[in-house]
């Protein structure tokens, strides 16, 4: 049985949280946030009477085996650095960390400790990337040389802390970047990156003067603060010869939103978002492929319930993690590459 206790108690917890008491291995014995009546009232749901405002606190508990660090963006680094020093398992939400120095920092200490460190790119354990993954590792596609992926909201800059750079490390580039980034790079067989050209763009602000028109906010959003950008692309270029072409915005005068992943190989193509499709050519005649399975889309819940599962495994010693720390090291490789690349006006070798 593998004892976890949660660090950070905003929205995004809750796809930890839940996944875990669903869990017949693993059993939640410790929360920690600074928000005292969010604390005690997430506490009350789940029957966790270990509550703490302060993370070293909960990482002195030795009945923790395992946390999930579920903090602002700018904290990840040190709290993973001092729960893999205190011995244990630390699964940390997306990005590793907000900079290439400080994911050298968690990879050394991971390796020092011995520990299992799994970054959260969810998307690598969704049902369809593995299915995908079946393909493309049977060589379907054959070569992979070109991925282009998107995640374009008309409105939608969370506020709060997610707009405030100091503690997101970046805007929808960091946010939802990452997540094109990776599942891109993750597909493609993760060849070694050696270029980035990126553009950032701050036209629009959080556009709070919108009406009709709905979106997710955070707890603490507050119109007046907003230090990031609006929309960041970033072309990279890989060691063999592929390339990726990523575009994100939290807001862009676009007729509606848009998530898209699409990679292309020498044999054949896929989509994977917004629903899965493949496309390869049999006789001289090209083949559009739809599989028969439950779900085309990407499915949120199921994906985190994996992801979870997935872990608890790991940290039980059964199987080893899909996305591990040299691997969020990689992918903070080529986010801070774009904004290096974006701040200067010309490509940068990463």
């Amino acid at each position: 049985m593998l004892k976890v206790g949660v660090i950070g108690l905003g929205s995004i917890s809750d796809f930890h949280i839940k996944p875990y008491a669903n869990n017949q291995e693993a059993k939640l014995i410790a929360f920690c946030d600074m928000n005292q009546s969010r604390l005690e009232n997430t506490g009350k749901v789940y029957n966790v009477s270990n509550l703490y405002t302060s993370y070293p606190e909960l990482l002195a508990d030795k009945d923790v085996d395992a946390v999930s660090i579920c903090t602002w963006n700018a904290t990840h680094a040190e709290i993973a650095i001092a729960a893999l020093e205190a011995g244990k398992h630390v699964l940390v939400e997306k990005p590793l960390c907000t900079t290439v120095d400080e994911a050298k920092r968690v990879e050394e200490a991971a390796k020092k400790s011995g520990k299992v460190l799994q970054v959260g790119f969810v998307r690598r354990y969704a049902k369809n990337t593995k299915l995908v993954k079946s393909f493309l590792d049977n060589g379907d596609f054959g070569e992979l040389y070109y991925a282009k992926a998107s995640c374009i909201r008309r409105l939608g800059n969370p506020g709060g802390w997610f707009s405030d750079k100091d503690r997101s490390g970046g805007g929808p580039l960091m946010d939802l970047g990452v997540h094109m980034i990776d599942i891109c790079w993750y597909l493609m067989g993760r060849p070694k990156p050696v270029s980035v050209s990126g553009h950032t763009y701050s036209k629009l602000g959080n556009r709070a003067n919108i009406q009709n028109l709905s979106f997710y906010k955070a707890s603490d959003f507050d119109a007046s603060l907003n230090s990031v950008e609006d929309l960041a692309t970033a072309l990279i270029r890989f060691e063999n010869g592929a390339s990726l072409y990523v575009d994100v915005s939290f807001t862009l005068h676009a007729v509606k939103d848009e998530v898209a992943v699409r990679l292309y190989g020498d044999k054949g193509g896929l989509e994977l978002e917004p629903q899965l499709a493949m496309t390869t050519e049999k006789h001289d005649t090209i083949i559009n492929i739809t599989p028969q399975i439950d779900h085309l889309n990407f499915q949120f819940e199921e994906a985190f319930q994996s992801e979870i599962d997935h872990f608890v495994s790991s940290c039980l010693g059964k199987t080893t993690t899909l996305s591990p720390v040299e691997d969020g090291l990689e992918v903070m490789k080529m986010l801070c590459g774009a904004y290096e690349s974006a701040s200067l006006g010309k490509e940068v070798l990463l």
